[in-house]
């Protein structure tokens, strides 16, 4: 969050319509806005603490925190009807969030395929641009692969942002509907992986957010 003295350093007078005026300068600017500098010698000096550092412990989930152990990890992820990794939470340049209705912002572009890594597709009898059928403890959707050593071996990428429908129909696969509410990672509180409640954001590859799937299929229609 920007401090009132960055947003001066910009060159902005600061006061009750500050923020107005940023907003106004933000839609007449395209090529983008200066909203406020930091003071690079001093960024620290704006923490709370007494000792003016950044606090990382939490004496209330150090418990918590001992319990996530490679071997644990590992063990969660052992399982024979889910047994690949469906990262769900994935940014990426075409990616805004919800405001990604119209299509027309993606043309020419992939916009919302399935990443897998090519190791997996050839097992899988996947190809490159094939339609491949997604399930997992919560629904199932059909997607197109895209073949790329991007995602790793046992994980595959789907963004989030999109579903949405434009014009009457919908556009992309809404990866949210595939990720379970009923496992939640109680570090941060999100959707985790349907089958076990893993460590991460939404899930299991990282503390950004996965949510597990079951086995991927060719899909011929």
């Amino acid at each position: 969050m920007m401090q009132a003295k960055d947003v001066a350093r910009a060159g902005y007078k600061v006061g009750p319509l500050t923020g107005e005026e940023l907003f106004k300068k933000i839609l007449t600017t395209p090529g983008g806005v200066k909203i406020g500098v930091v003071d690079e010698e001093n960024n620290l000096s704006v923490l709370k603490t007494p000792d003016k550092k950044i606090h990382i412990h939490f004496p209330e989930m150090e418990s918590w925190v001992k319990e996530v152990t490679p071997a644990s990890e590992e063990a969660q992820l052992v399982n024979k009807d889910y047994p690949m990794v469906l990262l769900a939470g994935n940014h990426m340049e075409m990616v805004a969030n919800t405001i990604m209705r119209d299509p027309a912002w993606n043309v020419g572009r992939r916009p919302c395929t399935l990443r897998i890594h090519p190791k997996d597709a050839e097992e899988l009898g996947i190809r490159d641009g094939d339609l491949a059928n997604v399930e997992t403890e919560a629904g199932s959707a059909k997607v197109e692969a895209e073949v790329t050593d991007s995602s790793h071996r046992g994980q595959v990428v789907i963004p989030h942002g999109f579903g949405l429908v434009h014009g009457g129909e919908a556009h992309g696969v809404n990866v949210n509907q595939l990720a379970p509410a009923k496992h939640r990672d109680r570090f941060c509180r999100h959707a985790a992986a349907p089958l076990c409640p893993l460590p991460g954001a939404q899930g299991i590859v990282s503390s950004l957010g996965t949510a597990e799937t079951s086995a991927f299929r060719r899909s011929d229609d």
